[in-house]
């Protein structure tokens, strides 16, 4: 217990879960933020292998890994990059959710993707279980049964912040179940997920204070016509759109910084 709380207590104000050493949240919320609760969590649905982005080749049973197609992303938080998803420097290859299991570890950050629609990320906790939210619920569930054709990957990595220790990144979870709507400071699973593993209240709604100062800058690297960047005020605004471009492959063009095309 006493090395736990030392590296609690190495951590920077905003890396620390709340202001509970223990990562669970207080009742009460804090003062001087407004929270904005959401219920617009993507549908887990039932897909067909096509329907999720794979040829007739490849089946949810197969084991992978291989790839998909998907648009590619860097974003920065003034000069440091707090997130990286570019198949230059990493491993995009993804798996059938069997294959997945054998390699996952309690408090891994999983990724589950399909074309055309947001992907769904949960917190591994053991033998088969997952912790997510999901239609509007902080639940528990089978990682085989909410894949529904949709392969995955680990992606501990895809942000850039210090982790929490396993142990805390599932109290984080676990105390967060059954959860639902009105209760729910998340406004899609990867937030909440991403919220779990690095304990960065950015990752919540409302979570952070607005300043001249602050802004993220999200880098969306599209093949054959360069790389565009858009700016945020919150990195919560910036998942959103994120994973808006993920589902519609859209752009607001109103969003691009100095004509956005690099």
């Amino acid at each position: 217990m006493g090395n736990q709380l030392d590296r609690i207590t190495h951590l920077n104000y905003s890396e620390l879960p709340t202001g509970d050493p223990s990562g669970l949240e207080k009742d009460e919320l804090r003062v001087g933020v407004a929270y904005f609760f959401s219920d617009e969590e993507e549908e887990v649905d039932d897909r067909t292998p096509s329907d999720c982005g794979f040829t007739k080749d490849h089946s949810p049973a197969d084991e992978g890994p291989f790839s998909v197609s998907e648009v590619e992303y860097s974003a920065f938080c003034a000069q440091e990059c707090i997130f990286s998803k570019l198949r230059e420097n990493e491993d995009l290859n993804v798996y059938s959710a069997k294959t997945l299991l054998t390699m996952c570890k309690p408090g891994d950050l999983l990724e589950l993707v399909a074309t055309a629609q947001a992907p769904h990320w949960a917190i591994y906790e053991q033998d088969d279980r997952v912790i997510h939210l999901h239609k509007g619920e902080i639940r528990k569930d089978s990682l085989l049964e909410i894949s529904n054709g949709r392969h995955g990957r680990i992606v501990n990595n895809r942000y850039r912040y210090r982790p929490l220790p396993p142990d805390l990144v599932m109290q984080n979870a676990v105390g967060h179940l059954g959860l639902s709507s009105e209760e729910i400071c998340w406004t899609n699973s990867e937030s909440f997920a991403a919220w779990c593993r690095f304990g960065k209240r950015e990752f919540k709604a409302g979570g952070e204070a607005h300043s001249a100062e602050q802004q993220y800058f999200l880098k969306v690297h599209l093949s054959g016509s360069g790389v565009h960047t858009l700016v945020f005020r919150s990195l919560e605004d910036m998942i959103r759109e994120r994973r808006r471009v993920d589902a519609s492959g859209i752009l607001k063009e109103l969003s691009l910084v100095n004509g956005g095309k690099e």
